[in-house]
């Protein structure tokens, strides 16, 4: 951890690649284990998420990981100073809140009049770059399970109300402009949607509908999720896919190495810088999982990407790699974690450059 500083600093000045791949020598910083990232602000400077059984928490260079409480935090404001995520309320329920630094959490309840799911009332699952709109998964008793929207002068706002079934926002733009996730079909099948001044829109790829939702860049005009053709059978392979507003979905097939188990694995694209050349998310079934980043819409395995690039022992000792969980808009920082020698634990990478192309 005490490479940390020297690093954002040393980076700036690596030269421009020539390859898709970036060129240089990337650095690994391995988290405390217990300590699972899922966001990042301050393009990289705050990461934050959550302590394995534990409570939220925020890293800095400067701090170290400083637990805020709560149940965990999810989403980070571009500018690093708030926090979104859930936290239990005096009754011992669950509700989507919002952490600011300094400050308790702020429980932002469910829909008016709602009731819980056993302990469930809403969580977060995204926050827009100003920190000012959060979106997730709001209940009001068991049999409704809604996306929702949240912003101050609005309170939460139901997402679904139209849908008979389920529906879930996994994340909103930086600008607050586009908010997407799935809804649930009468089959169970989770469909990739979006939601555009709270209008939904279904997002259809070359087979018809593709799975959930799971990133976007700034403006929303590229999505990222799973499932390309989900009615294909999974064997040897398995498709996550990214939307663009000119090109429509484009399918990203990842074959099974034969070091992996044949099991049905999933491709899972769960982040993307603001310009879509680099991606990260997982090969996963289940918690079997090995993290994934493509450069310019070509997979690579983080370990092996890694290993292959300067660092030969990176994730020596670790059962798997897990899920790359976030990227910083420039494409240079990730954060995930994966199941390490000990526990569960986290990670951050540091890119070279991307070359133009």
């Amino acid at each position: 951890m005490r490479r940390v500083l020297a690093t954002f600093v040393l980076l700036g000045g690596l030269g421009a690649a020539e390859a898709q791949v970036p060129r240089g020598t990337p650095i690994l910083i391995e988290f405390p284990t217990s300590v699972l990232p899922s966001a990042m602000g301050a393009n990289g400077f705050v990461v934050a998420g959550a302590i394995h059984n534990g409570a939220g928490f925020y890293w800095m260079p400067t701090s170290g990981v400083v637990p805020i409480g709560g149940i965990g935090a999810t989403a980070v404001s571009l500018d690093g100073k708030t926090i979104a995520g859930s936290a239990f309320d005096p009754d011992g329920k669950e509700q989507a809140a919002i952490w600011q630094s300094g400050s308790q959490w702020r429980l932002l309840g469910s829909f008016p009049n709602a009731a819980s799911c056993d302990r469930n009332l809403s969580s977060t699952c995204g926050l827009s770059g100003d920190g000012r709109v959060v979106v997730g998964l709001a209940w009001n008793g068991c049999a409704i399970a809604h996306a929702f929207r949240w912003e101050e002068s609005t309170g939460i706002v139901d997402l679904g109300a139209g849908n008979v079934e389920s529906s879930r926002a996994n994340g909103i733009s930086a600008d607050g402009s586009v908010v997407f996730g799935w809804v649930e079909a009468s089959t169970g099948f989770r469909m990739g949607a979006k939601w555009v001044d709270k209008t939904q829109t279904l997002i259809q790829g070359p087979q018809g509908m593709v799975g959930e939702a799971f990133a976007a860049s700034r403006d929303g005009s590229l999505i990222t999720g799973t499932g390309c053709n989900p009615s294909a059978p999974v064997v040897n392979s398995s498709t996550g896919w990214r939307w663009t507003a000119d090109k429509g979905v484009e399918c990203l097939e990842v074959p099974r190495p034969r070091w992996l188990k044949n099991l049905p694995y999933q491709t899972l694209v769960f982040a993307t810088s603001d310009d879509g050349r680099v991606m990260g998310g997982s090969y996963s079934f289940g918690l079997d999982a090995e993290a994934l980043v493509w450069f310019d819409g070509q997979h690579y395995f983080l370990k092996d990407y890694l290993q292959q690039s300067g660092i030969p022992d990176a994730f020596e000792g670790w059962v798997n790699t897990g899920f790359v969980q976030a990227i910083t808009p420039d494409g240079r920082t990730l954060v995930g974690y994966g199941a390490g020698p000990t526990g569960f634990q986290g990670y951050m990478v540091v890119l070279p450059e991307m070359g133009d192309r």
